[in-house]
This record gives C-alpha cells, sequence and structure tokens, in this order.
C-alpha cells in the first residue's frame, strides 16, 4: 500500500512541484487549502504522513489527536521548527524538516531588499509611472566600505556574507558557534551583538528563532545602533518586537527596514486578503512608512528552492517509512 500523505496550507505551486517529485516516489497525496488547526484536525485520519508549512501551528492537542489517528510522521516542508511543540511530539510522532533549501534564495532576497531601500527603487518605480522624475528624497549611500552586521552564520547568513563581500564591504558577524576557517576565507570577523550593534551600517537577522534569539532586537537593542541604521530580517517574525521597530522608524533611529517575515503573519501572509480591511493595526503602521520593505515571506520562492523543498521532504518521508536513519529529523 502507498504510504498517504496529508499536505496542508497547499497552494497551486506547492502542489506542482510536489506533484513533479512524487512521480518519483508514487506517494497517494491529498491537498489541503487550509491551515491545519484543532478544528480540522480530523482531516488527518486515514493518513501515515502530514506536510505543513511555517505557519501551520502543530501544539499538544493536534499532536495527540493525530498521534490517535494513526498518524507517524510530520514532515515540515521548510526549515524552521518554531511552530511544532517538539516536547509533546516527543515519543509520540517523529519530526522532519528540511534545513537548507535554498541558501542563495533568501541570502539574495536579503540584498535585493537591502538594495531596493537604500537606493529607494520602490519609491521611484511609483514616481516614475506618474511621470515624476525628479530625485528630490531618492539619495542613497554607496555600500562600498560600509559596515554589514550578519547575525547568525548558518548556511544562509554564509551565502549572504559572500554577496556582501562582493560589494566591498566589512562584515561583522555574531554566531553562538563562530566558523572560523570561514571567517579567515571570507574575510569575516566574528565578534559580540555589543559591538556589532553600533558599528554596522546595515544589520541582517539570518538567524533561528530560539528561546535565546526571540525579540532579540528590542527597544535596548535597537537603542545601541548606529543613527539611521537599515535592519532587515529574513529570518523569522519574533526575532523582533514589532512595537518597538515601530518606535524606532518614528524616532529615526532606524534608518530603513526591510521585513520578509513579520511577528504575527500566521494569519496573514501567503493569502490575498487585498478585499479585506488589514486589521492588524501594528503592521498598518509599518505599511505607512515609506523607508519600509515588507515582502511576504517570499525570500525563499525561486524554482530551485521549491524543487528542493519537495526533493527534500519526499526523501524524508521515503526514508522514514523504509526505516532508514533520519538526518534531518528535528528532536526536543
Amino acid at each position: 500500500m502507498p504510504v498517504k500523505i496529508a499536505f496542508f496550507d497547499t497552494k497551486p505551486y506547492d502542489r506542482e512541484s510536489f506533484d513533479q517529485v512524487n512521480s518519483n516516489y508514487g506517494f497517494e497525496i491529498k491537498y489541503f487549502k487550509s491551515h491545519l488547526t484543532d478544528d480540522n484536525v480530523v482531516l488527518t485520519q486515514g493518513f501515515d504522513c502530514i506536510v505543513v508549512f511555517v505557519n501551520d501551528i502543530i501544539g499538544p492537542s493536534i499532536i495527540e489527536k493525530m498521534h490517535s489517528y494513526g498518524v507517524k510522521l510530520i514532515a515540515l516542508r521548510c526549515s524552521g521548527f518554531n511552530n511544532v511543540d517538539l516536547k509533546a511530539a516527543k515519543d509520540v510522532i517523529k519530526v522532519v524538516r528540511v534545513p537548507a533549501y535554498s541558501p542563495n534564495a533568501i541570502a539574495e532576497h536579503t540584498v535585493a531588499l537591502m538594495m531596493s531601500l537604500n537606493r529607494k527603487i520602490h519609491r521611484a518605480y511609483f514616481r516614475t509611472r506618474d511621470a515624476n522624475f525628479a530625485l528630490n528624497g531618492l539619495m542613497g549611500f554607496d555600500m562600498y566600505k560600509k559596515t554589514a552586521g550578519v547575525i547568525g552564520t548558518g548556511k544562509i547568513g554564509k551565502a549572504l556574507i559572500k554577496i556582501l563581500n562582493g560589494f566591498g564591504m566589512r562584515v561583522l558577524a555574531y554566531d553562538p558557534f563562530p566558523d572560523e576557517a570561514f571567517a579567515a576565507e571570507n574575510a569575516l570577523e566574528y565578534t559580540t551583538t555589543e559591538r556589532l550593534l553600533p558599528e554596522s551600517d546595515i544589520i541582517s537577522l539570518n538567524c533561528p528563532l530560539t528561546k535565546d534569539t526571540e525579540y532579540l532586537i528590542n527597544k535596548r537593542s535597537i537603542e545601541k545602533m548606529k543613527d539611521g541604521v537599515m535592519l532587515i530580517n529574513t529570518g523569522r517574525g519574533k526575532l523582533i518586537k514589532t512595537s518597538d521597530l515601530v518606535q524606532g522608524l518614528k524616532s529615526g533611529k532606524i534608518g530603513a527596514a526591510g521585513l520578509d517575515v513579520y511577528e504575527e503573519e500566521s494569519n496573514l501572509f501567503f493569502e490575498d486578503l487585498s478585499d479585506r480591511v488589514l486589521t492588524d493595526d501594528v503592521l498598518a503602521r509599518l505599511l505607512t512608512f515609506n523607508n519600509v520593505i515588507i515582502t511576504s515571506h517570499q525570500g525563499f520562492f525561486t524554482f530551485e528552492a521549491m524543487h528542493n523543498i519537495a526533493e527534500t521532504t519526499m526523501q524524508n518521508i521515503d526514508g522514514f517509512f523504509k526505516g532508514l536513519p533520519l538526518p534531518n529529523e528535528v528532536k526536543a
């Protein structure tokens, strides 16, 4: 009997990628458009495995119910796993993830946000469509010889650092597990956040969300930053306390912000809400700033990344049901 898989929070592009890769595996797949919640967890009955994305919040009650229905595996089609209660899943349901589907895609999107904010591309685009070719208010700065602070030097952070080196930037980095060999090869200096924050012209967050990194950027850390700093977050929304970010933007301490993630994105991102009133007051306030660019968690969204996500997810599932070692298992 083929393995039965239930996909949640599925978009057309997910289905296209996974159907293509599944031609090599022959799993029986059922796609659901909705997020997996306590209200619809009954849909997992009869399935061996579920596949979920970043905004499916898998808490203890969902895990308990799925276990009673016979679900044996939770396969995350993303690298982050903070949306799954790993303690509740321990010894009940295995959890696997896709640790690195395309570090370059996210690193390149990070730089795209930096360049757009610096050279005011988003503002210039709308001006010229109105036949306004004035340059007032569009001045940027040379990134050459400026200081970039990269927090988190995993695969994405390292890919970003290589790009920033190409601009001739000075790069400082913080990571609790520094890679000194990489630093020596890539003109990188590891330091503390106490030094990185005040010295950096641009700060990029490329670290996972953990208890130690939640609200890493808050009122106190913003006060330590250089006046007019550019802040980029393509990591996880809760790395930044958004209300403090708004205050930093209002005061001018933060000169620009590029966000591909948002603290309360789970009911917003990946959905078309253009026919509704935006009820999230903090996000609505952020959208009023002309020095803020928000993209809807699209940093990963390239053809190559989508294929790699599908391929690794299917490999994880295939390996589990064949009793093979699980290099991408996530444990509490």
